[in-house]
């Protein structure tokens, strides 16, 4: 009898043991419409391309994708806890801020939630990837430098990795914009995974 449970427990201790290594790793995409497929198909977005190429990694990576358009931080402060518990990320990819922007909010108080969020990622033992963005010109050099210092300067006190403009490549193409001018369009989504996978991969290692 002894040795059958003896056996017993060594084949669950192996069983959840290879349960616990199996398990995927996974990366949360916090954003808005940019990085929630706006207007094109799901399977055409940036973070669907994302999700192929960690797929493919040994062994293969998770996306949870809670993009939300219309989302801003203070609306991503609100919802991020639950995310947390919830799917438990390795890496939180941050991609929110370009809502606030174009509403002309404080940029005081996008600060504040962002780095709010970062702290909630850090305390949930998650890597954040700080993505920002940038907005037309016709909201004037003054406002459109301090949104982007809003994203460097928390990248340097909370020491985040970044991706300064996430539209970076496709931007002052008309060609992979749609007709706002503020969304890629299919076809310019490989370009914007490609901005986001150099500052990811890092970070997955």
């Amino acid at each position: 009898m002894r040795r059958l449970l003896g056996w017993l427990a060594v084949l669950w201790m192996g069983w959840s043991g290879a349960a616990l290594a199996a398990a995927p790793k996974t990366v949360l995409v916090l954003g808005d419409s940019l990085s929630a497929a706006h207007n094109i198909a799901a399977d055409q977005g940036w973070v669907h391309l994302l999700e192929v190429r960690l797929g493919k990694m040994e062994p293969p990576w998770r996306v949870v994708n809670a993009s939300i358009s219309g989302e801003t931080t203070l609306s991503g402060r609100h919802h991020l806890p639950a995310l947390l518990a919830r799917y438990k990320p390795d890496v939180l990819i941050l991609e929110l801020g370009g809502n606030d922007g174009l509403r002309g909010l404080p940029l005081d108080a996008m600060k504040d939630n962002l780095a709010a969020m970062i702290d909630m990622a850090r305390q949930a033992h998650a890597r954040v990837l700080l993505v920002g963005i940038e907005l037309p010109v016709n909201y004037g050099p003054r406002y459109r430098d301090a949104l982007r210092g809003v994203y460097a300067d928390l990248a340097r006190s909370k020491r985040t990795a970044l991706v300064p403009f996430l539209l970076e490549k496709v931007a002052l193409d008309p060609s992979l914009m749609q007709a706002d001018g503020l969304h890629p369009t299919a076809a310019g989504e490989p370009a914007v995974f490609a901005t986001v996978w150099a500052q990811l991969a890092p970070l997955l290692q």
